[in-house]
């Protein structure tokens, strides 16, 4: 699992866990951990337009997923990902 990191001062008003479900479309569930229901609604239905038909080695995926960590960002929502495996750590 992978997170992503607030850089402001302000606490998270959400986060969510994005779950890789297998091969079979829709590949991916996203488990709000806290947060407004309505924000964490919201934030669902962009999650899933940008990632309900992309399994984790599609191209686009890769894209993608930085987008959704972009928007968690600009919204003060702390997003995780859980792929189904573990994955490299970014080299510093």
């Amino acid at each position: 699992m992978s997170d992503i990191t607030v850089e402001n001062d302000e606490p998270p008003i959400g986060q969510a866990t994005i779950v890789y479900l297998g091969p079979a479309a829709p590949h991916w569930e996203i488990r709000p951990v806290f947060g407004e229901r309505d924000v964490m609604d919201s934030f669902r239905d962009r999650v899933n337009a940008r990632l309900l038909l992309l399994p984790p080695h599609d191209p686009q995926f890769r894209r993608n997923r930085e987008r959704v960590n972009r928007d968690g960002e600009r919204e003060n929502i702390v997003v995780e990902w859980d792929l189904g495996y573990p994955e490299d750590e970014p080299d510093s």
